[in-house]
């Protein structure tokens, strides 16, 4: 993926015309991280939004009893940093690598002047930051309502239709993720997620690698999610 390619897959410049694209373009830098490299930290000044090339990226804060809780892991061609980009104020979250990153970035004093002179892009960036809201209030009600192994398959199954990996045509899907960070994601220790992970395998449900899990059955991973007792 170029810049051209993820600034026109994203929502708020969708529409824009390729001379304007351009513009667009023009205003951007690029960035690489390593791998468990910090972006920014919560509460940094947030002059600057992101989006990925390739790579991927961790969303977390420090809970009230210590520790992390990762909101978020964003992939090639999504979008961050846009709130603190419109609003002018700190960093409301830290962001890290999970792997070697490359982004594009697009600084507030290039930013703010194009978005007055194309309300429509406003209007995009509206909705998006809607939607963000809609899977953040999602994600808690379910750590409020759901048992941890409908949690964890849930997150798996909506990881496996983001970013989904199919080394095999027409073979299980592959999602390619530390435990640690699926267990941040639902809730829970490192400990728990592998334990029914390991009862999964077990059953024929999941098979594990380094760093990845393979959802060879997902009919029956989305009837755990859906079961209220498990």
């Amino acid at each position: 993926m170029d810049r051209r390619e993820l600034l026109r897959s994203v929502s708020i410049f969708s529409f824009l015309e390729e001379r304007e694209l351009d513009l667009l373009i023009q205003a951007t830098t690029t960035r690489k991280l390593r791998a468990k490299e910090v972006l920014f930290r919560k509460g940094d000044p947030g002059n600057q939004l992101f989006g990925i090339l390739t790579g991927a990226l961790k969303v977390s804060a420090v809970g009230a009893d210590g520790k992390d809780v990762v909101f978020s892991l964003m992939r090639p061609g999504e979008v961050l940093g846009e709130i603190a980009l419109l609003d002018g104020e700190p960093r409301s979250a830290t962001v890290a690598a999970v792997e070697a990153t490359t982004l594009v970035t697009l600084h507030r004093r290039d930013f703010t002047p194009f978005l007055e002179r194309h309300p429509r892009a406003a209007i995009g960036l509206a909705a998006v930051l809607a939607a963000r809201v809609r899977r953040l209030s999602e994600r808690a009600e379910d750590r409020q309502t759901m048992p941890l192994p409908a949690r964890i398959a849930k997150r798996l199954l909506a990881l496996a239709q983001e970013h989904g990996k199919r080394p095999i045509v027409g073979g299980p899907v592959e999602v390619r993720l530390p435990q640690q960070d699926l267990a941040d994601l639902v809730g829970t220790t490192r400990e728990s997620v592998n334990k029914h992970l390991r009862v999964w395998e077990d059953a024929g449900i999941v098979a594990l690698g380094r760093g990845r899990v393979v959802l060879a059955q997902p009919k029956l991973l989305e009837q755990i999610a859906a079961s209220p007792h498990v």
